[in-house]
């Protein structure tokens, strides 16, 4: 098969974007989406569902996704995924001490025995209940050394989040798992949800999103050996463009891709532009992520929204819901593109966007 960027960049958007009657099912199609709590206009997960959900709105991931079959938990991210598919990753197998546990050995079987009895645990309810203990955070702050717990308990699998109030994650006894498969089975399931998700993908980008996942199917003794025979399997085709290995579902042509003449607004952590290595490569410039970055040292802004028009990446844009609307500003690699529709395409992107964010359309400015 004779492929070319070209090509390549076609056929990532043509997969990537569907259309699914609701949240629930889009999550299914996908099976996994990066959650992000920055609101710019919103969050992450709300973004990237508002592209392949039809009318959706900010925060219908939340109202669906008590009752259903879904489940948080983290991949090679924290995000959301079928539970078929977070079975997957249990045992973890990389079940080393937490800092919380070392500094409190007794909390860990308290938490449990207390949520354990309950249908859900708030954080704020467990540590009423427990008393005020702290502990250094993730990010090397204080924290609650009962809600750190939470989270290690659920990393675990011993609990799940059975919702969310206000954006907090609220706790419940986990959901009886099937029985265990090895781990070389499981490291294929997660091999292909990978592939699956971010296809065409650099095979050197598959080993990166495999060493993230880690645990007990992905670790490294048996990493590499994985990915290798991963993608000399049936189910794997793939193809040497520009130097680089790319692999994709053996089922899908990538030369019959064809996409729609739109623009779309794009999550930082959308699957179309998540993996730099492949950005760089399809679409010539070096997006970045800035929301960490000092602002003197920004060059795309705080939250940065790729701007797809049919299969290039031409910009980025900042937006932020305000009283007054959506304000949104956009900035182009190589100029705004004269394409014939793209003013008018981009502009019903901006009115989607608004009525995604439930505010009106306010002001709107290019570069």
């Amino acid at each position: 098969m004779k492929l070319d960027a070209g090509t390549l960049r076609r056929y990532a958007v043509a997969r990537t974007f569907f259309r699914a009657p609701d949240a629930v099912a889009a999550v299914d199609r996908m099976g996994f989406v990066q959650y992000d709590p920055i609101r710019a206009p919103a969050c992450a997960q709300d973004l990237i569902l508002r592209q392949r959900v039809e009318g959706y709105r900010d925060g219908d991931l939340d109202h669906a996704y008590p009752g259903s079959a879904l489940e948080e938990g983290y991949l090679h991210v924290y995000g959301v995924m079928p539970a078929v598919r977070l079975h997957a990753l249990h045992p973890r197998g990389d079940e080393g001490a937490w800092h919380v546990e070392r500094e409190h050995p007794a909390l860990a079987r308290r938490v449990l025995r207390f949520a354990n009895a309950r249908e859900a645990t708030h954080p704020r309810a467990l540590a009423e209940a427990l008393g005020p203990i702290a502990t250094i955070g993730a990010w090397g702050g204080e924290q609650s050394a009962t809600t750190r717990v939470l989270d290690m308990l659920h990393h675990r699998g011993r609990l799940r989040v059975v919702r969310r109030d206000a954006g907090i994650r609220v706790y419940a006894p986990a959901r009886a798992r099937p029985r265990a498969t090895g781990a070389a089975s499981r490291a294929k399931q997660l091999l292909d949800l990978l592939l699956h998700l971010y296809a065409p993908l650099p095979a050197s980008s598959l080993l990166r999103l495999a060493r993230m996942v880690g645990g007990d199917a992905l670790g490294n003794e048996r990493r590499a050996e994985a990915v290798s025979k991963f993608a000399r399997s049936r189910a794997v085709a793939g193809a040497v463009v520009d130097g680089v290995r790319y692999l994709w579902p053996a089922d899908e042509d990538p030369l019959a891709a064809a996409v729609e003449e739109r623009a779309r607004v794009l999550a930082p952590f959308d699957p179309l532009t998540w993996d730099r290595t492949r950005f760089e490569h399809l679409w010539g410039w070096g997006y970045r992520f800035e929301a960490y970055t000092p602002p003197s040292k920004r060059v795309y802004g705080y939250y940065a929204l790729p701007v797809l028009w049919r299969d290039g990446v031409v910009g980025w844009a900042n937006a932020r819901a305000t009283q007054r609307g959506v304000t949104f500003t956009a900035r182009f690699v190589d100029g705004r593109p004269r394409d014939a529709g793209f003013a008018r395409a981009l502009d019903e992107e901006l009115d989607a966007l608004a009525r995604f964010a439930r505010a009106g359309r306010g002001r709107a400015e290019s570069a």
